[in-house]
């Protein structure tokens, strides 16, 4: 759903970030777009009274304790959190984009160039995470932000420390998206390795690549079951065939099986390498197609290859910006935003409103985002 006003009993200030809108919401809390004393934009999830508790405050410090730990460009940043207010809260940076299920499911599939870019960025992004000794344990499209400045992923809610056999998970719980589980992570076994990430990059990619996830099932219990099965193959139908053996080995059974992601970076690498483009061209025409909102591709042209000559249509950059609405595998994750052409400024006061963003700023923005991704010598 899109941005939508406050409603009387939210709060309009916490912890020194002003509150404006509501921009989405899970079981635990609400996420609001603020801003910071400074006038740094933020996505501000705040805990309902009602669930607050000391095991909820023990899972959201120990979400604090990891954002403050975790970094890299690829990463939302944290900026304040305090876990022990009345009404705990976290706010991390705007990212002013759809996630790439709201996106896959508006535009449909990325082609082979731009997904190859996806997986190699965000396989970089998640090397960087493991050098810190975590695992994201949930990675999937709905915490994928396609921003101005490319994926960022966001959601550290069930991350933990690898070296940590400490649990605030039950035994025997399972924790995570069924859809892009990992089968040890869906059985349950512990402890995990920085493989079930690999999985779930994995399966992430072949969304982006197909709209649909590894396993199928009419519900939970009988998908968990063709997720444990080692007798049961994930779906790769509609995968380009250049892609097939790099998903086929993300996606494998077994832990031991799947590659390490520094070797998913450069097999990405070589993907977009053997279409004639640099990762740099195929970075920037990524951000390009998926910050906005694209014209959907006509028949025959999703998929088709980009070559450095003959540039696929999906080169081309947005029109207008994609909108936001509740993910349907989970609760909108912190840091999901309304659309850019919903932002603007409240005459005089200097603070950010939604409802009828500046033209001319967004008509700018857009036409040096096309100079930029079309015309720039690489």
């Amino acid at each position: 759903m899109e941005s939508t006003p406050l409603s009387p009993g939210d709060p309009t200030e916490i912890g020194g970030f002003e509150l404006f809108r509501r921009i989405g919401h899970g079981g635990m809390g609400q996420v609001y777009l603020g801003e910071s004393p400074a006038g740094e934009p933020a996505a501000v999830k705040v805990i309902k009274p009602s669930v607050v508790d000391s095991e909820t405050r023990a899972r959201f410090a120990q979400e604090v304790e990891i954002l403050k730990t975790v970094a890299g460009p690829r990463i939302a940043a944290f900026l304040d959190a305090d876990p022990e207010a009345e009404r705990p809260w976290l706010a991390t940076e705007f990212v002013d984009g759809p996630d790439l299920r709201r996106h896959i499911g508006t535009h449909g599939p990325l082609p082979l160039v731009l997904t190859a870019s996806l997986g190699a960025t965000l396989a970089e992004a998640l090397v960087g995470v493991h050098r810190q000794g975590l695992l994201h344990r949930d990675l999937k499209p709905a915490n994928i932000l396609l921003g101005v400045n490319g994926p960022k992923i966001i959601d550290f809610g069930l991350a933990v420390f690898m070296e940590s056999s400490a649990s605030l998970t039950a035994p025997n719980t399972v924790m995570g998206t069924p859809a892009c589980m990992a089968p040890e992570q869906a059985d349950g076994v512990r402890p995990l390795t920085t493989s079930v990430d690999v999985y779930a990059l994995g399966a992430v990619l072949l969304f982006a690549a197909t709209g649909h996830y590894p396993f199928h099932a009419e519900n939970i219990q009988v998908l968990f079951r063709l997720i444990t099965d080692p007798a049961k193959m994930p779906d790769l139908d509609g995968v380009p065939q250049e892609l097939a053996p790099l998903l086929t080995v993300m996606l494998s059974h077994g832990p031991a099986d799947r590659p390490p992601l520094t070797e998913v970076v450069q097999r990405c690498r070589a993907l977009i390498e053997a279409q004639g483009l640099t990762v740099a061209q195929a970075r920037r025409r990524l951000t390009a197609r998926t910050a906005g909102s694209p014209k959907p591709a006509g028949p025959g042209t999703a998929g088709a290859p980009a070559t450095a000559d003959h540039p696929s249509p999906v080169d081309s950059p947005p029109a207008t910006p994609d909108a936001v609405s509740v993910p349907q595998d989970g609760p909108t994750p912190l840091g999901s935003v309304p659309e850019p052409s919903t932002r603007t400024f409240a005459p005089g006061s200097g603070r950010h409103t939604v409802g009828g963003a500046s033209a001319q700023a967004r008509r700018v923005a857009r036409q040096l985002r096309e100079a930029y991704a079309r015309g720039a010598k690489f």
